[in-house]
């Protein structure tokens, strides 16, 4: 591996990441590679675009041009990709407010069949999920993301029209299959084109986008009941047809606003240059030294699951999508048949907790990218949680309980961003990194799985404890999670200055000097 070139008199410990870049550039970049027949890295020289007018010192990066570069990718790709995780979030969770419309009605969803339809998704969900990450760095996310999109948008249109609820949940079973391959490529997108103390911030933004479907999805959702006769078709039907129609339009869209990896051999590039991105991919090798993916072996890539952290980042996904994914399905029923709300202040009440929710969940990827804490950020959200499901399940006034509702939703929502920093933030190496996207967002998956089935029919009458306690097990879990990830890294890091050890190592390539992040 060769060794970067820092400026003369400089300290290489504590140079700020656009420094190393610049050092890491002077080195590897196509035009320093060009001088000589002998380039110590030829890869990593491949991985960027050539720019034949770049040199060490045109590489230089103004604050200015900083902020243009950041911005110009925060525009293009936290908000494009957000706004197709709102109709993903809002297609996938729109069962509730259909169910109180009618659906339950006409398709007889009596039982526990309305449990079965929001189970069946999670089952292809999580199946589908592990190869999704790896099919993203192979076709792109740009044919792999806005294909999904136009499908399962399509899906959500065919749902408008069965006769049935077999149908339904056979059209469920497919809708899984479709969203499977999509969140866990924007956690792993992500992760590519920012460093790990920036990633906090466009994570929040990112899922923050989600909770506006999830805050407004319901005003939405009462707004299309009111189309009830129209063609012969009932109030409920409408909100899948017009929310898939949205969706198939925003598939389309995809293709030409979603951007590739920072590395892609893509010769257009209309919103960066190539000496834009070769900056980008320069400060992400410096940031944590894996901007180049290693050649795909299946024993390599299966080997990440070795790592026990890799499980404990799951499982913390799992114990926040178990409440993230019943209040979505649930919300509405239980403000409706729980706390005395008729069905329009039922559908109008989901937003104000989910707008809340947005504030708590980018105040603290402020404070953690600021302060480079991820942990502690997680731990506070899931204290939220376990303070907020007692108010909402057990407290006599229903006005109390919605104000649990409040703490509940901000505390499981704002959890899912922080996770995803957490775990982005403590691992390093593509493959590792694709194979963590995949095992964390599947048990994600296997949340919505729980989700589903925490507020049983059966629960009403004793006002849902058995799921309220379960979501209150889940946050707890979530501490001790934190907590013992926290001491396993300030043990390993302690390592690693004592100079025993590198850290997150397994590439042949890795740079040193890689620490953990409380």
């Amino acid at each position: 591996m060769a060794t970067s070139t820092y400026p003369p008199g400089s300290d290489p410990g504590v140079l700020d990441i656009e420094s190393k870049a610049s050092a890491y550039h002077f080195d590897k970049a196509p035009s320093a590679s060009s001088s000589s027949s002998s380039s110590p890295n030829p890869d990593v020289a491949a991985a960027v675009i050539t720019s034949t007018s770049t040199s060490g010192t045109d590489f230089t990066i103004s604050p200015a041009e900083e902020k243009r570069i950041k911005r110009h990718i925060d525009r293009r790709l936290v908000m494009t990709i957000g706004a197709m995780y709102c109709v993903s979030l809002m297609d996938r969770t729109n069962l509730g407010a259909a169910n109180i419309a009618g659906m339950g009605k006409e398709l007889k969803l009596i039982d526990n069949r309305y449990s079965i339809v929001s189970l069946v998704f999670f089952v292809t969900y999580v199946l589908f999920q592990p190869p999704s990450t790896v099919i993203c760095r192979k076709i792109g996310p740009r044919i792999h993301m806005s294909v999904l999109t136009l499908l399962w948008g399509s899906v959500m249109i065919g749902m408008g029209f069965v006769k049935n609820w077999e149908q339904l949940a056979a059209l469920r079973v497919v809708l899984g299959v479709l969203e499977a391959g999509f969140f866990p490529s924007c956690v792993y997108l992500l992760s590519t084109w920012y460093t790990r103390y920036e990633v906090g911030k466009r994570n929040s933004v990112f899922y923050l986008t989600g909770c506006v479907a999830s805050a407004f999805a319901g005003i939405l959702a009462y707004g299309l009941m009111q189309m009830d006769g129209l063609a012969n078709l009932t109030g409920w039907r409408w909100i899948f047809i017009i929310e898939g129609v949205l969706t198939c339009l925003l598939g389309i869209a995809g293709y030409w606003l979603l951007v590739d990896f920072p590395d892609s051999p893509r010769k257009t590039w209309s919103f960066l240059s190539a000496r834009d991105r070769e900056w980008v991919c320069a400060r992400v090798q410096a940031d944590r030294g894996d901007v180049v993916p290693q050649k795909f072996v299946v024993s390599k890539y299966l080997s990440s699951g070795l790592d026990w952290k890799v499980w404990a980042y799951a499982m913390i996904f799992f114990n926040t999508t178990t409440i993230s994914y019943a209040l979505s399905f649930f919300l509405p029923v239980i403000l409706n048949t729980g706390m005395g709300f008729n069905i329009a202040q039922s559908q109008c009440l989901v937003a104000p907790p989910y707008a809340f929710a947005g504030f708590v969940m980018f105040a603290g990827a402020y404070v953690g990218d600021r302060f480079r804490i991820r942990g502690p950020i997680v731990a506070f959200n899931a204290l939220l949680a376990v303070i907020g499901i007692p108010i909402m399940g057990f407290a006599a006034s229903a006005k109390v309980r919605y104000l649990g509702v409040f703490l509940v939703t901000a505390g499981a929502n704002s959890n899912v961003p922080a996770a995803m920093s957490y775990q982005a933030n403590n691992i390093r190496g593509q493959w590792k990194r694709a194979f963590c996207s995949a095992t964390f967002v599947s048990f994600g998956g296997i949340g919505g799985i729980a989700g589903s089935l925490v507020f049983r029919e059966q629960d009403k009458l004793t006002g849902y404890k058995p799921g309220l306690y379960a979501c209150i097990a889940t946050s707890l879990l979530t501490l001790v999670l934190v907590a013992c990830l926290t001491v396993s890294f300030w043990r390993e890091n302690k390592k690693a200055e004592r100079g025993e050890k590198e850290l997150e190592a397994e590439d042949d390539d890795a740079q040193p000097g890689f620490r953990y992040t409380y």
